[in-house]
């Protein structure tokens, strides 16, 4: 049984979260705080599996009290966000101190009328309560990195990142050692559309390289990340000797949009220029196609377990003897740039 401890200011949304938990039969509400404070105590007593945490509180906010957490007693925590544009840095600075996932806040008619939100909640939950977390510790620009700066890189290498669950910060920690000459990088990550606005500033702001959300038409440079959007799939594609970032509106794929098999997909064609990586998740998405990329002559690397908040995607390419190399998250960039230096 799964034990979840609520915190979170309004009695409607502690009420709807405990009736939408407590509908799950591996799930189990053993508490509800109505601020940081008085959650500190609660979890003294009642030692939760999985905290649900509210951004917006009195007295001390969700993101201050999730920082002292992480420093202090690290444990799983998913973030009730409003999915707005004001609500998304929060979230995405939630992610970066430690959180494992966030979820929408619900109305007040959420039980009755979406089904489908009651399942996604009690999978967060699941995932978050198998979930590594560390401690929270500030991550140093490592842009600087003697072992990648000096570096040459063959002409025409991409590199591809694919994650999702517990993502953001796995992603930061690779593209902030990428140097001023990186070659160009895409990134699929699994994130709703305001929020994949707010991280690419985030990752624009800390990294040496330049990184946007990428838009149709983008053109893949040295030095440039480009980051699929939250509601579409990102290609890439050739138009004359130049490779550009296409999005592509279609289904979603394994569930997702965007998705990490149609990005690698769409690098088939130019094989062994790819070097690809597929980072911690949940699922599966990715894992075929970065097997399609081995096939075709890419440089492929998964990270491990160890590092992995949740080892889902990386194992499920594994599994399939899809990763030419497992790695840790610290060596994935340095994995990636030595295999495509000059």
């Amino acid at each position: 049984m799964i034990k979840v401890l609520i915190v979170d200011d309004s009695p409607l949304i502690r009420g709807i979260l405990t009736e939408i938990l407590n509908q799950a039969p591996d799930i189990k509400v053993v508490g509800a705080a109505a601020d940081p404070y008085q959650a500190r105590e609660m979890i003294k007593s009642l030692n939760p599996d999985v905290l649900t945490l509210d951004i917006e509180m009195p007295k001390m906010d969700g993101i201050s009290f999730l920082r002292n957490l992480m420093r202090l007693r690290p444990m799983p925590v998913v973030m009730i966000s409003t999915l707005t544009q004001q609500g998304s840095p929060a979230t995405i600075e939630a992610l970066e101190i430690g959180a494992v996932d966030f979820i929408a806040k619900p109305v007040s008619d959420v039980v009755g009328q979406l089904k489908g939100y009651t399942q996604s909640v009690h999978e967060k939950i699941r995932v978050a309560a198998n979930a590594r977390v560390r401690a929270f510790k500030a991550l140093a620009n490592q842009s600087s990195h003697a072992k990648t700066q000096s570096m040459q890189f063959k002409s025409g290498a991409v590199l591809a990142i694919g994650a999702s669950t517990g993502g953001t910060e796995a992603i930061k920690e690779v593209l902030i050692k990428l140097p001023a000459n990186s070659p160009p990088v895409v990134v699929t990550q699994h994130i709703p559309p305001i929020f994949s606005t707010s991280f690419a500033l985030r990752m624009d702001r800390c990294c040496t390289v330049k990184v946007k959300e990428a838009e149709t038409g983008d053109e893949l440079l040295p030095g440039h990340v480009f980051i699929a959007p939250g509601d579409k799939h990102l290609k890439v594609v050739k138009k004359g000797n130049k490779l550009l970032c296409e999005l592509d509106d279609s289904e979603p794929v394994n569930r997702h949009k965007p998705s990490v098999d149609v990005l690698f997909d769409s690098l088939l064609p130019f094989g062994n220029a790819v070097y690809s990586a597929l980072l911690t998740g949940m699922g599966s998405d990715g894992a075929k196609g970065m097997l399609r990329l081995h096939q075709a002559g890419a440089y492929t690397v998964a990270q491990d377990e160890k590092t992995s908040v949740v080892w889902g995607m990386p194992r499920a390419a594994i599994e399939l003897q899809a990763a030419r190399q497992v790695v840790p998250l610290q060596e994935v960039t340095n994995t990636l740039l030595t295999a495509c230096k000059k």
